[in-house]
């Protein structure tokens, strides 16, 4: 965590952070065009903030996007926040809060997470319906070979259709799939409005993808959720889970035991 609150001690690393907090997934160019400081000067910037695991990168074509990552904002939410007096921590919880509820100009999700596993343990624990159980209490049933279907089952209510299928199953590096149709009887179990269940069945189904990168004893997981249309009632909704569900699987992974569900 000390390069964590390193990064954190320079202004122009904060202010960095709030411009891609107000709009993220912006390149170097653009990152620099908001900032009087040379591009050199950013960039020496956006490197302390990587190593930091602050902000994570997502190649487009020729081009290289950079994204708030709250992962590092949570770990430390979960060392300090939760063990001291709120009010002596209202700037930490102020940046968590910003990191991971503020709405942000782009139309996808991005988050890193390096954790102390392998990465054959770490596809387990993407693929095998007995592991995500345990941190995402939902159930996966796949053979993960690229055009398969894949039926979700969580709160007792199986979804199954045949554009929930694999995209890509690169075992051990790379993952993805589409996301799940938005039932009824979903709703019904989550408890979701009536009104708000509507929303989500109309948005044109999004993609989740998981990047697996060895990196010493760690795995260096990138995950990107995408493909939704501006106000996505989805895209809300999953901004506000894959934090939690992510934090869980590397907790479980490192630990042996899941986080508790929240109250």
């Amino acid at each position: 965590m000390d390069e964590v609150f390193k990064a954190l001690a320079d202004p122009s690393r904060r202010r960095l952070l709030d411009d891609l907090n107000a709009r993220n997934g912006q390149t170097l160019r653009e990152l620099c065009a908001g900032l009087d400081m040379a591009r050199q000067s950013v960039s020496k910037h956006l490197a302390v903030l990587e190593a930091a695991n602050l902000v994570t990168t997502v190649r487009r074509g020729r081009e290289k996007l950079h994204y708030v990552n709250a992962e590092p904002i949570n770990a430390i939410a979960e060392r300090w926040i939760d063990r001291y007096h709120q009010g002596r921590v209202d700037a930490l919880a102020d940046l968590k809060k910003a990191l991971e509820q503020e709405p942000m100009s782009t139309n996808e999700f991005v988050y890193t997470s390096y954790i102390k596993t392998t990465p054959e343990r770490l596809w387990r624990a993407l693929t095998d319906p007995a592991f995500t159980k345990r941190y995402w209490g939902c159930e996966f049933t796949s053979d993960w070979t690229a055009g398969s279907t894949v039926a979700w089952e969580q709160h007792g209510v199986k979804i199954e259709d045949p554009e929930q299928v694999v995209l890509e199953s690169d075992p051990y590096r790379r993952l993805s799939y589409t996301w799940h149709t938005f039932t009824p009887e979903f709703a019904e179990s989550m408890e979701i409005a009536a009104d708000v269940s509507a929303k989500l069945a109309a948005e044109p189904r999004s993609k989740v993808s998981f990047d697996l990168e060895p990196v010493g004893d760690l795995v260096k997981l990138t995950v990107v959720h995408d493909g939704f249309e501006p106000g996505s009632t989805v895209l809300e909704m999953v901004k506000g889970g894959w934090p939690s569900i992510l934090s869980s699987l590397k907790t479980l992974l490192e630990t042996g035991e899941p986080l508790p569900e929240p109250a």
